[in-house]
């Protein structure tokens, strides 16, 4: 069998309030003494004050005016009680869990310093040395990270999510973000091959240019052609400013990939090359 739940201090005390308070009354004499000033209450109700259940605030205030004890005083006892019988339960803050607007290193490390916020802010060699962690992370490659200068590998952002105590959807957010990073920018037939990415973006330019030379001046174009000519130039930019910042591991992340896949031969940094020296050349 069961013990019943410890009664709250808070409510204990509200009691001997109200029995210090009646004395040698009656509930009928002190029920009427309520009424007379003005706020009514019956016998019965002041009664059941006493039985160890939690009164109503209106019942203790009559319950003094009856007794002319404190009026003021009982209510702050009786708030103090129902606080204690009833409280307020503590909101958690929703965990932050990343989007998938992430597309950079940057974006990501900006992510991360969130989850890191979240959770206390701990330092980094709090972090490292966090068994939940499990040895998986260190300073060094955390401080990288975390400042967009290297992008972090799978099991530094498991680490890190469980040494921040960030849950499952966390983990997963991060993980899936680091992929769209290596992945690179989408295009609506293929965005895997970095070189294909490049070189359909450059094929567009070209073509735009062709269909283009009748035009004398640029202010002939319509709103929409400037639109599409703005938004292909602006893809444009962003593929080569991708291409320049990949780092060397994400080159040979990238390599062992694409070969997996069987989806080109030779080596990818230096088609990558190539292509950088042609799209320099084309812009000159």
């Amino acid at each position: 069998m069961s013990r019943p739940a410890a009664e709250p201090v808070e409510l204990a005390r509200l009691r001997g309030w109200l029995r210090a308070a009646k004395g040698r009354r009656t509930f009928e004499a002190l029920a009427r003494r309520a009424g007379a000033r003005e706020m009514p209450v019956s016998a019965c109700t002041v009664r059941r004050a006493l039985d160890g259940r939690l009164p109503t605030l209106y019942t203790v205030r009559a319950f003094a005016r009856g007794t002319e004890a404190d009026e003021e005083e009982g209510a702050r006892v009786c708030t103090a009680a129902a606080a204690a019988v009833h409280p307020v339960p503590v909101r958690r803050p929703t965990a932050y869990v990343p989007g998938r607007q992430i597309t950079t290193r940057a974006g990501l490390a900006t992510a991360m310093e969130k989850i890191r916020a979240a959770a206390g802010g701990p330092s980094l060699r709090r972090l490292a040395d966090s068994p939940a962690a499990a040895g998986r992370i260190s300073r060094s490659a955390l401080h990288n990270a975390l400042t967009g200068r290297r992008l972090p590998g799978e099991e530094l952002l498991a680490g890190f999510a469980a040494a921040c105590g960030a849950g499952e959807e966390t983990a997963r957010a991060l993980l899936a973000a680091r992929a769209r990073i290596l992945t690179g920018p989408p295009t609506p037939s293929r965005a895997g091959y970095p070189c294909e990415i490049a070189e359909e973006a450059e094929a567009r330019r070209e073509r735009d240019a062709a269909v283009r030379h009748w035009i004398r001046d640029e202010d002939e174009l319509d709103w929409y052609e400037k639109q599409l000519r703005d938004e292909e130039e602006a893809e444009h930019r962003r593929t080569e400013a991708w291409v320049d910042d990949l780092t060397d591991d994400e080159l040979q992340e990238l390599q062992q990939a694409r070969d997996a896949a069987g989806a080109g031969r030779g080596s990818l940094r230096a088609e990558l090359a190539a292509y950088t020296r042609t799209a320099s050349g084309s812009g000159d």
